[in-house]
């Protein structure tokens, strides 16, 4: 656990305006990511991945996540 912790990053994001996701539960997703600074979104959830992206956060499925850190490490070589 305490391993975890070093991972986690505790955010507040603000509301969202309106529905953005076709599934406005999965708005809560995209305002911690927004809030978070993240980079990715890896979910397996299709309206999330039906965006692609949002506010330049590319929304991935988990092999295509895997996939991008894996050229990412390999760039950094």
């Amino acid at each position: 656990m305490r391993g975890l912790t070093r991972l986690v990053h505790v955010v507040f994001p603000l509301p969202l305006p309106l529905p953005v996701c076709r599934d406005p539960d999965d708005d809560a997703v995209l305002v911690c990511a927004v809030a978070a600074r993240a980079s990715i979104i890896v979910s397996g959830d299709n309206d999330l991945l039906s965006m692609e992206r949002y506010e330049g956060i590319a929304i991935l499925n988990a092999r295509d996540a895997i996939a991008l850190i894996g050229e990412l490490k390999a760039t950094m070589r």
